[in-house]
C-alpha cells in the first residue's frame, strides 16, 4: 500500500463544499484482503482506537464503522476513518470523509475534512502506516503520533486578531482559506474575495504602513498638523544620543526608530549611565535610535477602523504582587501559570519573560529575582505596556472624550490607514490632550485586536 498523491484542496472542490485533504492511495495486494479476512482486525482496531465507535458510517448508528469492519471493508476505507479520528484526537474536530474507486482497480481517491492543513496531511500519512501494520496483525502506539499532531495543530493556530476576523467572516457565511502557515487568509472567492494578514487588509495603504513603521516620520507628520507628540531627536551613535538627551532634558525614552512589540524600548531614563545601557539595547533592534522626552501618564491604545473610532484600552506593564514569602521569580512563575497566558500571541495574554528590561527595573529598585516582596507590594517587571511583553489591558471605550475620538479619527486620515492603533501617553482620555500633558507616542499599521476583544478587565 502506497500514497501516490496527497494534497490539500483549500476551497470548494469536486468532492465537497468544504476544504478537504485529497489522497490517491494504491492499496495494491490488499485489494484482495478485506478486513474480515484478517484475524482479530476488529478487536485490534477497537482496542487501539476505541473512539472510532462514534463513527456511524453507512449503517447510520454508533458502532456502524465497526460493523463494516466485521462484514469486511477495504484498507482505503479504514485509512479514511483513521485519518479523520486522528485529527479529532489531536483536538481538530472533523467528520466528513469519502473513499472513492477509480479507473484503476487497486487505486482509491480518499478525501476527508481538515481544520489545520498540516495536521490533516500528517494524519493521512499516519493513517496509512497504522493500517498497513494492522493488516500484518500489528497495532500502533497512538500517543506519540497524537502528540506530534497536536504540535502541528499548535503551530497552525491563527493569532487572536486573525482568528477573530475569520470567525466573524464564517459567522456571516463567508468561506475562509488560509494561504500560508502564518496569518495570510483569503475571505470569499472569485471577484469578491478579500485578503487579510492579521489586521492588515488588501486595501491598506503601503505608504501609510511605511509612515507608521518610521517613528520619527510619524511624529513629524503629526506635529505639523497640530497633534500633540513628545519632542524627539533621531540619532545613529551614542555620543549623539547623549547630546540629544541633554538637549531634551532627562528623563527621556530610548526606542528603535523601526521596531514593534516594544522591543528595544526603555522609558524614564534618568542619567547617562542608564542611557548607555538603553542605547545598546535599542541598537540590537535598529541602527537608528529615537531619543524622546519622557511623558508622565498612563498608556492608552485607541483603535480606529475605516476612519471611525472603535475602541480604547488602558494598558499596564507586566507586574507581580508580593505575598511576604515568594521570590520575584516565584511570583513571575505564578503569573505565567495562568491558563490565559501563552507564548507570543497564541492566547489572550502573553507570558512574562525575564530580559534586560526586567533586570534594569530590578536593579533600579535594588532588587533581584531572589528578592521577597512584602505582601501587597506591586512591582513592575516591564517598563512598556505591550501585551506581547506580558502587559494587561482595561477597556476604556465608553469614557473617551469626544475630542480625543475626533483626534484619533483625524490621525487615521493623516497617516492614511484604514486600520490603525494609536498609542497615547496621558493622565486620562476623559479630557482632550494638551501639550506637555499627554501626546501620541506611536501609531501601528497592524494593531493587535485582542486587548479590545478580550480585555483583562471590562
Amino acid at each position: 500500500m502506497k500514497i501516490m498523491e496527497i494534497r490539500a484542496l483549500r476551497g470548494p472542490n469536486l468532492y465537497s463544499f468544504w476544504p478537504v485533504i485529497f489522497m490517491k492511495l494504491d492499496i495494491e495486494s490488499l485489494k484482495e484482503i478485506p478486513t474480515d479476512m484478517v484475524p482479530g482486525f476488529k478487536n485490534m482496531l477497537k482496542e487501539m482506537m476505541p473512539s472510532l465507535y462514534g463513527h456511524n458510517c453507512s449503517p447510520g448508528r454508533p458502532g456502524g464503522f465497526f460493523e463494516r469492519i466485521e462484514r469486511g471493508t477495504l484498507a482505503s476505507h479504514v485509512v479514511e476513518h483513521i485519518a479523520i479520528e486522528l485529527q479529532c484526537l489531536a483536538g481538530n474536530e472533523v467528520s466528513f470523509g469519502k473513499s472513492l474507486s477509480t479507473d484503476k482497480d487497486t487505486v482509491y481517491n480518499i478525501v476527508y475534512c481538515y481544520i489545520a492543513e498540516n495536521v490533516g496531511l500528517k494524519a493521512g500519512q499516519f493513517a496509512v502506516t497504522i493500517v498497513r501494520k494492522l493488516f500484518k496483525g500489528e497495532t500502533t502506539d497512538l500517543e506519540p503520533l497524537i502528540y506530534q499532531l497536536k504540535k502541528f495543530r499548535d503551530v497552525s493556530l491563527l493569532g487572536p486578531s486573525t482568528e477573530s476576523i475569520v470567525n466573524e467572516a464564517k459567522r456571516r457565511g463567508i468561506p475562509c482559506i488560509r494561504l500560508n502557515e502564518n496569518s495570510y487568509v483569503q475571505l470569499g472567492h472569485g471577484c469578491y474575495q478579500r485578503r487579510i494578514q492579521a489586521s492588515l487588509i488588501d486595501s491598506t495603504s503601503a505608504i501609510g504602513v511605511e509612515i507608521a513603521d518610521d517613528k520619527e516620520r510619524t511624529k513629524n507628520i503629526l506635529a505639523e498638523t497640530g497633534i500633540p507628540v513628545p519632542e524627539g531627536i533621531s540619532v545613529d551613535d551614542l555620543a549623539k544620543a547623549q547630546a540629544a538627551a541633554t538637549k531634551l532634558g532627562y528623563p527621556v525614552v530610548v526606542k528603535p526608530l523601526i521596531g514593534n512589540h516594544g522591543r528595544g524600548i526603555t522609558i524614564d531614563i534618568q542619567d547617562e549611565d542608564e542611557l548607555t545601557v538603553a542605547y545598546k539595547n535599542a541598537e540590537k533592534v535598529c541602527d537608528n535610535i529615537l531619543i524622546e522626552k519622557f511623558l508622565v501618564g498612563l498608556d492608552f491604545r485607541i483603535l480606529v477602523i475605516n476612519g471611525k473610532f472603535v475602541a480604547a484600552s488602558q494598558r499596564e506593564p507586566a507586574f507581580v504582587t508580593g505575598d511576604d514569602s515568594s521570590t520575584v521569580q516565584d511570583l513571575i512563575d505564578q503569573v505565567n501559570d495562568d491558563p490565559e497566558r501563552g507564548v507570543g500571541h497564541e492566547k489572550n495574554l502573553t507570558r512574562i519573560t525575564i530580559d534586560a528590561m526586567t533586570e534594569r527595573l530590578l536593579r533600579v529598585k535594588e532588587l533581584s529575582l531572589q528578592s521577597v516582596l512584602p505582601a501587597g507590594q506591586k512591582l513592575y517587571v516591564k517598563s512598556t505596556a505591550n501585551l506581547s511583553s506580558g502587559g494587561t489591558a482595561v477597556n476604556m471605550t465608553e469614557i473617551v472624550h469626544p475630542l480625543v475620538k475626533l483626534m484619533a479619527e483625524r490621525i487615521a486620515r493623516i497617516i492614511g490607514l484604514d486600520v490603525i492603533g494609536i498609542d497615547i501617553v496621558a493622565p486620562t482620555l476623559q479630557e482632550p490632550l494638551k501639550k506637555n500633558f499627554g501626546g501620541v507616542v506611536e501609531v501601528n499599521a497592524a494593531p493587535g485586536l485582542r486587548m479590545h476583544l478580550k480585555p483583562t478587565e471590562g
